[in-house]
């Protein structure tokens, strides 16, 4: 199964809420980075990394599947 027909598929629940929750983390990290006030380095380099994991939770999220093959066979 190549990566576009994994995205297509059906997610697992589970999978669905960590995805909400890392494009939340995605967002606040944004968020963070795009404010307009000067803020000091430890909370600009915290929304870095919260950007990042964010994005790369929901991306990992988003192309996991269920298998039905895997669970059928005893």
């Amino acid at each position: 199964m190549n990566v576009l027909k994994r995205a297509k598929a059906p997610t697992p629940k589970f999978f669905r809420v960590l995805r909400t929750i890392g494009l939340s983390l995605a967002g606040i990290g944004g968020t963070i980075l795009a404010a307009p006030i000067a803020l000091p380095v430890v909370i600009s380099s915290i929304g870095g990394y919260l950007a990042v994991a964010g994005g790369v939770l929901s991306v990992v999220s988003q192309i996991t599947t269920y298998n039905e093959d895997a669970y059928d066979s005893p």
